[in-house]
């Protein structure tokens, strides 16, 4: 089974505190924001194939040993089709695969080193899949990405 994931960030337009997209565009931010010692999390999500839409929720700022629990809302297809990775990447630095979760089973995995402070799930009524950091530390600042996964 050949597995990839996709993702860019064509077309992106906001409108109104909504995010369009008409091509391949899930990502979920989420940085370091020096200034204020503390870690700001900021939460984007648009999707796949179609108009896809989100509401793009405002930025919290948070403390190293915060949970923050970052959601990415996905429309335009049927969610529980296709599995859902998150990725991240620090800055300067090349992506690192998180874990994914089965769509259909809701069944997460995850890359080994991201087994104990990390929970990915999801609300399958609401379209919503959720990444959950624990205990956050300075190092977790990065962008995080939500990708639609296909396989063939």
């Amino acid at each position: 089974m050949k597995i990839w994931i996709s993702w860019s960030l064509f077309f992106l337009v906001s409108f109104h505190g909504k995010v369009t997209c008409k091509h391949f565009c899930f990502f979920v931010c989420f940085t370091l924001n020096s200034s204020f010692n503390g870690l700001c999390c900021f939460s984007y999500f648009t999707g796949a194939w179609s108009e896809i839409k989100l509401e793009q929720p405002s930025s919290e700022v948070k403390r190293p040993g915060d949970t923050v629990k970052i959601s990415c809302i996905t429309s335009g297809y049927t969610m529980t089709s296709y599995s859902i990775s998150w990725i991240r990447q620090k800055p300067g630095q090349s992506l690192t695969f998180i874990g994914w979760i089965n769509t259909d089973t809701s069944t997460p995995t995850y890359a080994s080193t991201f087994q104990s402070r990390f929970t990915i799930s999801q609300d399958v009524p609401s379209s919503t899949q959720y990444l959950e950091i624990r205990s956050l530390t300075t190092d977790d600042s990065a962008v995080y990405y939500c990708a639609r996964v296909h396989s063939d």
